[in-house]
């Protein structure tokens, strides 16, 4: 989890979440919606698949991301844990 905090504390990994919300993307399709170098999106995206936050699927010869959902329902748990009432 603590993989998964480090990777959202960046606004560019959270941008890019939110574009793979909406759709699966290519590398190449997240880095046209930024004003950033395709290395720096492609550093974004490893970070983002060591935290388990995307994963990516090879599509002949295009690797293509998408968000998974489970590890942000577990961050998402943690964070709406730590909401709930003190001495529960």
């Amino acid at each position: 989890m603590n993989d998964a905090f480090k990777a959202l504390s960046d606004p560019t990994r959270r941008a890019i979440l939110q574009l793979l919300k909406e759709r699966d993307m290519t590398a190449g399709d997240i880095a046209d919606k930024f004003d950033i170098s395709k290395p720096s999106i492609s550093h974004h995206l490893n970070i983002l698949k060591q935290a388990k936050l995307v994963q990516d699927e090879r599509q002949g010869q295009t690797i293509v991301y998408s968000i998974n959902m489970t590890v942000v329902q577990e961050a998402m748990g943690w964070f709406l844990g730590m909401l709930g009432t003190k001495g529960e």
